[in-house]
């Protein structure tokens, strides 16, 4: 019999949920490190008979990773949602790639005389906003969890007024204030994006401000500075008018890039919303941001960016079924300084190899920073882990054969002075042992100290945050 491959593995539905599993450790994790990475991404992709046809598109299913003393403790859970339910009946809900069918959804418009209400499988990332542990989508219905036990406590609900039809599910917590920032799109004859901030204690979301959306753009995340929130508006627009319509099949069938249209870096003040800068610079796609700050009264920005928006359609299961993720296309760590005053704008590449899902420490959000963490993609047959050093323009870099590291989290040391003194976790998919695995790396090094092997192979998920203990 053949070893699966990382495609079989790593896009295979998750049959059963672990509650606080022990995990065998091999090598050292050190005892300072005390907290939960808790992730989310799909679970399961088969519905009804049918599968997805896209990896956004999987029911969520959180994964807690809860580390103390030297020990890992292992538990998953399925957010119990709508969208959950109606996959136990047999049937599919409107998700990024994916659609109930044109004769089921026009029935569904016609009984809400109108767009029904959008998905609540939340399966890209995690917040806490307060008390409250959030899981996230694009979507702008977020599920509250408890951060022990991952069993969901019902959706989770802002409120004030703002209306949003689409929204980030990345949020940025800025370590001076403590407040969170985040973004989300209204459709309307004009087209807005409202910013806003999430107070820290009482979890009540302010406006900022709102700015006019061209296209409008599909925009996935964005950067904060310490005075600034940055779009950036790519070419990749969402055709309105297919929204509109009941036979289409997702986010993905209204998502048109226009090459001819340049992309826009709208620069807006965090105390008064307004819009400051609006430059055009030569077009590219981006997913994530790496960190953005403030120097010499520029606004520094740094992100992974891809000549087109070809990486959305590779990540297909058309594709991915050929050899994983060996067809996409390749994300550059690129940096954007931008004049507000002159709203000129200078592009240089920090790192020449593939990259995904960045990282950086805590900390240094929204400020000046040395040291990035990601996902390297430019290997056939694995995904390591890069360290790129942002100042020297100079990279470390980690990987094993037949092993796909996720997205990694940079923990610093309590008290440490050094940006990188800290450890690295990583999730990772062992194609050869057919299983996933928590990688442990030292920050500083990205030598390997420790592994903790999973029960069973967990799809490849998205985002996640670590929680300190004490926090």
């Amino acid at each position: 019999m053949s070893t699966p491959n990382a495609y079989e593995l790593g896009f295979r539905s998750v049959e059963r949920e672990v509650t606080d599993r022990r995990l065998p450790v091999e090598g050292t994790i050190p005892d300072w490190l005390s907290g939960r990475l808790i992730r989310n991404g799909p679970g399961r992709f088969e519905v009804g008979g049918e599968r997805a046809t896209h990896w956004f598109d999987g029911l969520a299913m959180l994964r807690k990773y809860a580390v103390d003393d030297g020990e890992v403790h292992y538990t998953n859970r399925f957010l119990r949602t709508e969208a959950y339910d109606a996959a136990a009946r047999g049937e599919r809900t409107g998700e990024f790639a994916s659609g109930p069918g044109s004769v089921r959804q026009t029935l569904r418009w016609l009984r809400a005389l109108g767009p029904p209400a959008s998905t609540d499988n939340a399966n890209v990332h995690v917040a806490r906003f307060g008390d409250h542990y959030v899981a996230q989508t694009e979507a702008p219905r977020w599920i509250a969890f408890d951060p022990d036990t991952l069993t969901t406590r019902g959706e989770f609900r802002w409120t004030d007024d703002l209306t949003v039809h689409l929204t980030a599910a990345h949020t940025t917590v800025d370590p001076r204030t403590g407040e969170t920032v985040g973004f989300g799109l209204q459709f309307g004859r004009r087209h807005r994006y409202h910013l806003y901030a999430v107070d820290p204690e009482t979890a009540a979301r302010r406006r900022i401000g709102s700015v006019r959306a061209e296209g409008p753009g599909y925009v996935h995340d964005c950067a904060v500075t310490r005075d600034y929130v940055v779009l950036v508006e790519t070419p990749l627009r969402i055709d309105v008018w297919r929204a509109l319509v009941p036979w289409g099949d997702g986010l993905l069938d209204m998502l048109r890039y226009d090459d001819d249209r340049g992309t826009r870096l709208l620069v807006v003040d965090r105390e008064t919303g307004g819009l400051v800068a609006d430059p055009t610079v030569d077009p590219f796609f981006t997913f994530h941001h790496v960190n953005a700050y403030q120097s010499d009264g520029e606004v520094v920005m740094d992100l992974v960016a891809f000549a087109d928006a070809s990486i959305v359609d590779a990540l297909t299961f058309e594709t991915l079924s050929r050899d994983a993720f060996a067809a996409a296309p390749e994300g550059r760590l690129d940096r954007f300084r931008i004049d507000p005053d002159a709203a000129e704008v200078i592009r240089t590449r920090r790192y020449d190899g593939g990259l995904e899902l960045p990282t950086v420490p805590p900390a240094v959000r929204t400020r000046p920073y040395r040291y990035a963490y990601a996902q390297a993609t430019d290997r056939r047959g694995a995904n390591g882990l890069v360290k790129v050093d942002i100042d020297r323009e100079t990279a470390t870099e980690w990987w094993a054969r037949g092993v796909y590291v996720e997205e990694p989290r940079m923990i610093q040391r309590p008290g440490a002075d050094a940006e990188d003194a800290g450890v690295v976790l990583a999730p990772a998919l062992d194609t050869d042992a057919e299983r996933t695995v928590l990688l442990v790396f030292d920050a500083e090094t990205l030598s390997l100290l420790a592994r903790a092997p999973l029960p069973h192979a967990v799809p490849f998920g998205f985002h996640g945050r670590f929680f300190p203990a004490d926090a």
